[in-house]
């Protein structure tokens, strides 16, 4: 980073690229990069402002008014820009629109709901971890439990049908995908844009989905008259688009980080009553959600910087999530002795992820069938990164486990 002249102010300026394979492959040296050259920062490649402290990221996050979503969450303006899907009625919209879709979607996914699904999901963990140990004690950890875990329950709790389903991730991959520039991992995804977005559009039809599901329930809202008819689908598609990809990584990383950290894995057996802190502690020091932009709505100023009216920002989630100003100076370590509420990767404010429980309780479900069934988990090799324009994901993360005793 070095500081140069901006148009409009002096802000330091780079001309990194967030979203080339090197910094996906590890963006932690360009976070500590961002972080230090100022609390705002411009990337010359995109035009943009970046934000990488947590305080300048947590502020935004929560500034609908200042920085507004219905401009679009990824790079594309929408101010100058025709969508290439109808915008996400959660993440894409404010106040007014935002609201009675959030609201219905809030109270479908409440502690109800969740309780109705609690002893299923805890079943379904425990049954999908016996199979995956009768395999034997080498496995790769994401295909066998972070993908195969959500792809299991989540589809069923919307009331989608089974035929299909191996769509969800790819469409998932190719919507993240999207949110960032035309680069070749959103050219790589194109072919099957038709063919994805066909696929998860007709599922969200009410004559698809089953009684008794999330998306039932959406439209039972749209009846009642909570929500319209035309906004039933994509409220149920939100459900579809950020519902499974998302908890598939988180799953992903936690599972990487006891692999990476057997101390904490030990701590863990020791107070199983840590589990949730241990998902929360995994998505802060992962962030498989790693960015998203933002419009200003006005010139407004941040940090002694002013973003003109109408000009992208870019939120670091995973920056924000490391910043040694809010996590003291072991941010960068996985640690169950840490408080990690208040990390930023389930976002914060009024966009705040509205399926955050479901995700909760899907990683709660699978490492507790864990803990009481294995004693350690190590890995065999290198593990092996996905790499999206949005999400920090893992393609393959190879363990192996040793069977708790007694069983």
């Amino acid at each position: 980073m070095t500081l140069a002249e901006h148009p409009a102010t002096d802000v330091p300026t780079s001309d990194a690229d967030p979203f080339g394979h090197e910094i996906l492959e590890d963006p932690t040296p360009f976070h500590t990069a961002l972080r230090e050259a100022g609390p705002v920062s411009y990337l010359s490649r995109y035009g943009v402002f970046a934000f990488g402290r947590y305080a300048e990221v947590h502020a935004a996050l929560v500034d609908w008014q200042g920085f507004q979503s219905a401009a679009g969450v990824g790079l594309s303006n929408f101010r100058t820009e025709e969508p290439w899907r109808p915008p996400s009625l959660l993440l894409e919209a404010d106040p007014p629109r935002h609201d009675a879709p959030r609201r219905v979607l809030s109270a479908v996914l409440g502690p109800r709901a969740l309780r109705r699904l609690r002893e299923g999901w805890a079943a379904d963990a425990e049954a999908l971890v016996d199979e995956v140990l009768a395999r034997g004690p080498e496995f790769d950890a994401v295909a066998s439990l972070a993908e195969a875990f959500p792809l299991r329950v989540f589809p069923d709790a919307v009331g989608i049908g089974e035929a299909g389903r191996e769509h969800l991730l790819p469409y998932g991959d190719l919507l993240f995908n999207a949110f960032g520039p035309h680069n070749d991992l959103v050219a790589t995804g194109l072919p099957r844009m038709g063919e994805l977005a066909g696929w998860v559009d007709a599922q969200c039809r009410r004559d698809a989905l089953a009684p008794g599901g999330f998306g039932a329930a959406i439209w039972a809202a749209a009846d009642r008259g909570d929500i319209t008819h035309d906004q039933a689908p994509l409220v149920v598609r939100s459900l579809l688009s950020a519902g499974v990809d998302t908890t598939v990584h988180g799953l992903s990383a936690v599972l990487h980080a006891f692999a990476t950290h057997p101390d904490q894995w030990a701590r863990l057996r020791e107070r199983p009553e840590l589990v949730r802190v241990a998902f929360d502690e995994a998505v802060r020091w992962a962030s498989p959600v790693q960015t998203f932009f933002r419009t200003a709505t006005r010139d407004i100023e941040i940090a002694g910087t002013s973003v003109p009216d109408g000009r992208k920002i870019l939120m670091f989630l995973g920056a924000a999530n490391r910043d040694p100003r809010r996590w003291g100076a072991d941010a960068d370590r996985f640690d169950l002795g840490r408080d990690p509420s208040g990390h930023v990767g389930f976002g914060m404010g009024i966009h705040q992820c509205v399926g955050q429980h479901v995700a909760r309780l899907e990683a709660e479900s699978v490492l507790r069938a864990l803990l009481r069934r294995v004693e350690t988990i190590e890995l065999t090799g290198p593990a092996r990164r996905h790499h999206n324009n949005t999400l920090r994901a893992w393609e393959s993360i190879p363990v192996r486990v040793r069977p708790a005793t007694g069983r």
